[in-house]
């Protein structure tokens, strides 16, 4: 980054550190140290301009009412949850796709937020520890690190209540999480006999991404009384084939549709056509029974919207088991 966005940043850091908060939502009466993805986060006033590189995150922000508080956004997969639809409006889309280091400094942002360590790399947002260097914390979903033993859907709350600590707004993260802890449970309470999910996200030039260990399906499998066939692999999102799936033999087959991304096989009925199509993945029982459930894709990853893929999934595996 240059000599000039470097003035720019750390100057906004400093404005931001004895401004007051607009809105008259709550803040911070001292400094305020979170941990996030290795990195110890040390805020002394609340950031007034916070910059989203996804839309998972900003999502999130906007359901801590954090709108007024947002310079910008970007990467936007699919359409906004209607319920922050006019929140959303009114926040700059600094790139429809991934944010990079220019745009990003050019918004002057006091901390930028993300769900994705991926992000912060030399030709995206720039590296972590470019931005901290620069004065700018960096937050990253707590969900993209695993510890090995904090279960995803903790470490999503651990998300809400450290970006409340951040932003003033503790309330609003408490009830936030109370509401989907709700959720967990009314979904978990059901008793459902035990079935073998492959959750496929997505299709990239022949290969096939699904949903390993590290990610929220696998809790949402876990909750709904279901095993995702692919837990062996510790990451969130790895590689495999249609030959693997099939070895593995799921008893159903989870779909992620994201038509609205624009890249070929995105959409959940080209998946579906190319399963269909395959010479080993045809002959699953679960696809010749149509034991198959779509969901959003944007709501496999972690975000506020991840309670609903949970409340659908569960729904999904309910009506299937009413058809066997």
């Amino acid at each position: 980054m240059s000599h000039p966005a470097r003035l720019g940043l750390a100057l906004v850091a400093v404005l931001a550190a004895g401004c007051a908060t607009p809105g008259g939502a709550e803040v911070p009466q001292a400094q305020v140290v979170v941990d996030s993805c290795g990195k110890k986060l040390s805020f002394s006033g609340t950031p007034r301009r916070a910059v989203a590189l996804d839309q998972n995150s900003t999502e999130t922000l906007l359901a801590l009412g954090l709108q007024d508080r947002m310079a910008g956004t970007a990467n936007v997969k699919t359409k906004v949850s209607p319920k922050f639809a006019d929140a959303y409006a009114k926040i700059p889309v600094l790139s429809p796709k991934l944010l990079t280091s220019e745009p990003l400094r050019a918004a002057n942002p006091d901390v930028v937020v993300s769900a994705y360590g991926e992000l912060f790399t030399p030709d995206r947002a720039g590296t972590r520890d470019e931005l901290e260097s620069l004065g700018v914390p960096t937050f990253v979903s707590a969900v993209n690190c695993p510890d090995g033993t904090t279960p995803a859907f903790e470490r999503l709350f651990r998300d809400y209540e450290n970006l409340g600590r951040i932003f003033g707004t503790t309330e609003k993260a408490a009830k936030l999480v109370d509401d989907q802890r709700k959720v967990l449970a009314e979904v978990q309470a059901v008793k459902r006999d035990p079935v073998k999910v492959v959750w496929v996200y997505s299709v990239f030039k022949g290969v096939v991404y699904v949903a390993g260990r590290d990610g929220m399906p696998s809790e949402v499998s876990r909750i709904a009384g279901a095993t995702n066939v692919f837990d062996d692999l510790g990451r969130e999102w790895p590689e495999t084939s249609w030959e693997e799936i099939a070895r593995r033999d799921p008893d159903v087959i989870v779909i992620g549709d994201l038509s609205e991304r624009g890249i070929a096989g995105d959409k959940a009925s080209e998946k579906l056509a190319m399963m269909r199509e395959h010479p080993a993945v045809s002959q699953l029982k679960a696809l010749r029974d149509n034991k198959v459930i779509e969901l959003p894709g944007i709501e496999m990853d972690p975000s506020v919207r991840t309670v609903d893929a949970l409340r659908a999934f569960g729904a999904g595996l309910d009506e299937i088991a009413g058809r066997g």
